[in-house]
Order: structure tokens, then C-alpha cells, then sequence
């Protein structure tokens, strides 16, 4: 069937023209995005690099998920599906309880993807530990330092061990202060320069660092041989600029040493606090699939993937048409499902209702209301069939589904359908409309002109 049409030609390139002459380079792709000019000028968006490195945690992040519990042989699947994705840098699980051999697999595992991909271990508390990370291959080794002073006590597991064995954990080698902590990670960081790792240090509880903390932490950091000073913010309590401040004076004390963040997502701002610290001349941000980690989680890989690209124009090197793919294997691996309008990757991230002025816009434009090309993610546009539905969504619906109708027979097959939902407080299913179709060509002209179906066009 024929829709009947709304526009004519000649408005239709009207109107194309009109959206053009809103469009910019860059900020338009042609089946790729359409944002705001005002994104990309200069004096909007302010300085931002040309690329960023984004370094995913899922494997380790994962562990702090209750009620995860998948086979290693699950977890190295996901591990290739993570480098194929265009991932260049991954934190793997933590060295607890797994010997060297499974260290060695792991590292095999990702340069088998793309050799290119930089391996970091996370978790080591000892010289030993950094050994077996090199022996095994790894390119780099996380030596976290807590932000704390004496408070960090809080967060040894040792202490915890100790105190349930009765034993009195309090020592001549207890740290008492900031100092102390500083103190416990050096050697770990010369160690791992010894022994041609990258020492990338996460500085834990950033949100409690004063300027001095800071920069007396740093100092000591980067004499020790650290090549990143990672700011990790677990509660989720800083702010973008907050974040942003962090990481300009941080560059401003080690100006040859990379930074790097580790946003959580506490009030939804982790990936515009990566975006803030990457402004303020972050070089890596630290997230994961689907904002997977302990309470409210982290950045989004794919969100903050396409701000990036889409938004700003910084390269991330991510194949974004994996990305939904890549969500989809996160949920089989966790049992952690998202939220059905999840950017970028939930499942009716791209669904805007069953209205017939929001379906048919795509037929003039495609990048109106989904400012995204779903394909370019992997993602699909749904349209569903709504109360709200009308003739053209109907019509469209039921062509795809293969069913020839006229226009008489639209109307009748909205009026039943409507009818339907109103009275069982349900929206039909595809099979609902292809039988309600089936009924209506089955009827008599007449009969549906009874039914009140209206004249034959």
C-alpha cells in the first residue's frame, strides 16, 4: 500500500535544506551523528585533545558485583570480545588466587587479540607480586595507595585477619599516618621500574585530598618512578570541575608523568567528569562495560566512547558498532542487566514512542530525534505500536510484517486495536496486529464499512 502523502517533494527538500543550514562539519556525519555545532567550536567546548586512551576495568570490577560467580573459561571469551572491540588497555582481575599460570594465559589471551593492547594487573602488595606480573608479561602493574593518613587502617585486609584470629594487629610497622602509607608503596613502585613495568598508581578517596596531601603525595609518587597517577574517586563525590581542578594540579606538580580517573557514577556525572578531566588534560579514564563495579558503578565504556567521538571530536580508537554486542555479553557474563533506556546500548535507547510525527521523521531525516545512528553502535531503532500510534506508524508496521493492506482496511485495524488496548490494558504484539489484519481482509467491504471501517480510497 501506498501511504498517503504528507509533504510534498519540494517541501521535504525544503526542509532538508533548513537542517542542513543548522549542521556543521564535524559535528554532522552523515549516518554517524548530528550534535550541536556548539559542541565542537573552540571557545564553547574549550582545549581537548585529538584522542584519549580509554582503559576498561570490567574484568576487575566485576569481582566487587554480588552474586558473580563465572568460569574462567566465560571470562576469557569476554576478554577477547573486550580487545576485538578496539579496547587498548585493560585492567585484568586481581592477582588473588591465581597462579602463574593463569596470569600468563590471561596476557596471551589479549595479545592474541591485538598485540597492541597494553595488560595491567591490578591489586599487588609485594615484590613478589610485581614479579610474577612481569614474568607473566604483563606491560603494567597498579600499586593503589590509599588517600587516607592513619584512616587507611580502615581498608587492610590484614588488620581484619589478625583481629578475628585474636591477635593484636598494632605494630612498630603500623602506618600512623599519611607519611606511612606514602612510605608502604614506594618500594612497590621502584620495584616495578626495576623490573620494566609501567607503574600506574591509583590514589585512592581523591574526594578527601587537601592541595598539600596532594602535592606532598605526588611528589613522593613520582621520585619513586610512578609513570601515572590515577585519581580514583570511589564514593562518587566529586563534581567535574571538582575533578577537573584535581587534574590540572596534579599536571602542574608532575608535569612529565601521566594522570588518569577512575570515575563513579554516584549523581550520573562519571562520564562528564571524565569529560572535565580530560579537558583539564587527563590522559587515560579508567571505566568499564556497562558501568560495571561495586555500588553505583562506574563510566560507561560506550557513553563515554561516543561523548567523545560524537560530541567532541577525541578519537578513542573504540569499534563503537561492537559496543552493544559487547553490553549484551556483559549482561550474560554478570546476570547484571541494564536499564531498558541505558544510553547508547539499552535495549530502547533508540525508541521515541509509536507517534505517528516521531516515526516519520526518519523518512526525512534520520538524525532528528536520535541525534545517533543506532548502527553506528551496534543498536537498533524500535517503533512500537502504541495507543498513541496512528495511521502511518500502523501502516509501516504492518508492511513489515508483510501484510498488504488499504488505507480502509488501516483505519479499521486502528479502530479494533485501539479498542483492544483501552479495554485489556495491554499493548499488542506483532502477532496481535497480523491477526487483527487478517480478520479486517477477510470481512466483506461492507462488513467492515458496517463496522464502522469507513469507504474504500
Amino acid at each position: 500500500m501506498d501511504k498517503p502523502a504528507v509533504f510534498t517533494d519540494e517541501e521535504i527538500a525544503r526542509f532538508r535544506a533548513e537542517l542542513a543550514g543548522k549542521r556543521s562539519p564535524g559535528a554532522y556525519e552523515p549516518g554517524r551523528w548530528s550534535v550541536s555545532p556548539l559542541t565542537r567550536r573552540p571557545d564553547v567546548r574549550g582545549p581537548m585533545p585529538g584522542a584519549v586512551r580509554l582503559r576498561d576495568a570490567t574484568l576487575r570490577s566485576v569481582e566487587t558485583l554480588p552474586g558473580v560467580v563465572a568460569s574462567t573459561e566465560a571470562k576469557e571469551a569476554y576478554l577477547r570480545r573486550l580487545v576485538g572491540a578496539g579496547v587498548r588497555e585493560v585492567v585484568t582481575a586481581g592477582i588473588a588466587g591465581r597462579d602463574d599460570k593463569a596470569l600468563r594465559a590471561e596476557v596471551e589471551v589479549i595479545k592474541g587479540e591485538n598485540p597492541d593492547c597494553r595488560a595491567v594487573l591490578p591489586l599487588l602488595r609485594s615484590t613478589a607480586d610485581i614479579d610474577r606480573a612481569a614474568d607473566a608479561g604483563y606491560d603494567a602493574v597498579q600499586v593503589w595507595v590509599q588517600g587516607l593518613g592513619e584512616a587507611s587502617l580502615i581498608y587492610n585486609p590484614a588488620v581484619y585477619q589478625q583481629a578475628w584470629r585474636g591477635e593484636d594487629w598494632r605494630g612498630p610497622a603500623t602506618p600512623r599516618g599519611r607519611d606511612d602509607v606514602l612510605a608502604r608503596a614506594l618500594p612497590l613502585i621502584r620495584h616495578a621500574r626495576s623490573r620494566g613495568l609501567d607503574a600506574v598508581v591509583p590514589m585512592l578517596m581523591v574526594s578527601y585530598l587537601t592541595d598539600e596531601i596532594l602535592a606532598e603525595s605526588v611528589t613522593a609518587l613520582t621520585d619513586a618512578g610512578a609513570t601515572e597517577l590515577t585519581l580514583f574517586d570511589g564514593p562518587g563525590a566529586m563534581s567535574p570541575e571538582a575533578y577537573a581542578h584535581l587534574v590540572a594540579r596534579t599536571k602542574e606538580l608532575a608535569p612529565g608523568v601521566e594522570v588518569g580517573l577512575h570515575p563513579h557514577n554516584t549523581f550520573g556525572l562519571a562520564v562528564a567528569c571524565a569529560v572535565g578531566a580530560v579537558r583539564a588534560g587527563a590522559d587515560v579514564v579508567e571505566l568499564s562495560v556497562n558501568g560495571y563495579c561495586g555500588g553505583p558503578g562506574n563510566a560507561d565504556l560506550a557513553a563515554t566512547a561516543l561523548a567523545f567521538e560524537s560530541l567532541y571530536g577525541v578519537g578513542t580508537g573504540i569499534r563503537t558498532e561492537r559496543l552493544t554486542e559487547l553490553a549484551r555479553a556483559g549482561e550474560k557474563l554478570t546476570g547484571y542487566h541494564l536499564a531498558w533506556n541505558h544510553p547508547v546500548t539499552g535495549t530502547s535507547a533508540f525508541s521515541w514512542g509509536g507517534m505517528d510525527l516521531i516515526t516519520q521523521e526518519t523518512a526525512i531525516d534520520p538524525l532528528l530525534h536520535n541525534c545517533l545512528e543506532p548502527a553506528l553502535v551496534g543498536n537498533v531503532r524500535k517503533v512500537p505500536f502504541t495507543p498513541d500510534s496512528g495511521p502511518y506508524t500502523l501502516a509501516d508496521k504492518l508492511a513489515a510484517l508483510g501484510v498488504d493492506t488499504t488505507v480502509a482496511q488501516v483505519d479499521e485495524i486502528l479502530r479494533r486495536a485501539r479498542e483492544i488496548m483501552a479495554g485489556e490494558a495491554r499493548l499488542l504484539s506483532d502477532a496481535d496486529l497480523a491477526a487483527l489484519a487478517g480478520e479486517v481482509a477477510d470481512e466483506p467491504p461492507a462488513c467492515a464499512e458496517a463496522d464502522g471501517g469507513g469507504t474504500e480510497r
